[in-house]
């Protein structure tokens, strides 16, 4: 952790940090499972979303004034119609879950307690409002075999697991943006990982 600073941002705070969050997003979701081949105009485009929202936060790792690694959260109700939506369907009270974004961070830094650091920061501001039953957030599913999965590649569910979240398939969106090396985006199938808070 030498050498590492950290900063966390709400609301409007959120539009400073929008083209370095949107960088380290292109660059971290190309790699296996996301496959993502970004634009900087979609993802500061889509980013907008948390700069828009009062309660949206952000919490971002500096490494010599670069950012490094970043997570976000915002509230249910103010995100898109694809996230909302299965939530609604499962008959949810939107106002009572907070959802994650991403949680991002280059290779060269993990394995250091970051990504814990990462979830404890995002639970304590969710929890803070006194509102929130739920926290969840979704990651692609690409099936098992996939063609681009490299080799010893092990998923984030154990990780997800012991920070109390659990897998429900019967929450899905899905996402369209385009794999590495296309440009037409296809419909990816997100599946949400959620926990419920004692009150």
């Amino acid at each position: 952790m030498n050498g590492l600073s950290f900063q966390s941002f709400t609301g409007k705070e959120i539009s400073e940090v929008i083209e370095p969050l949107a960088k380290l997003r292109m660059q971290v979701f190309r790699d296996f499972p996301y496959l993502y081949e970004g634009s900087l105009d979609y993802e500061t485009e889509y980013l907008k979303t948390y700069s828009n929202a009062g309660r949206a936060f952000l919490f971002a790792a500096f490494k010599e004034g670069e950012m490094i690694g970043a997570t976000t959260g915002i509230p249910l109700t103010d995100e898109s119609d694809e996230v909302r939506l299965p939530f609604e369907n499962a008959g949810f009270d939107l106002s009572t879950v907070f959802y994650f974004g991403e949680s991002i961070l280059q290779k060269e830094f993990r394995g250091l307690g970051i990504g814990h650091r990462f979830f404890d920061e995002r639970e304590k501001y969710a929890r803070s409002f006194g509102q929130y039953a739920y926290t969840c957030f979704c990651a692609v599913d690409r099936g098992a075999g996939h063609p681009s999965e490299p080799p010893g590649y092990r998923p984030n569910d154990a990780f997800w697991l012991k920070r109390g979240y659990r897998k429900e398939p019967s929450l899905k969106s899905y996402f369209e943006w385009p794999d590495t090396g296309e440009t037409k985006s296809t419909a990816k199938p997100m599946i949400y990982w959620i926990r419920k808070w004692e009150p």
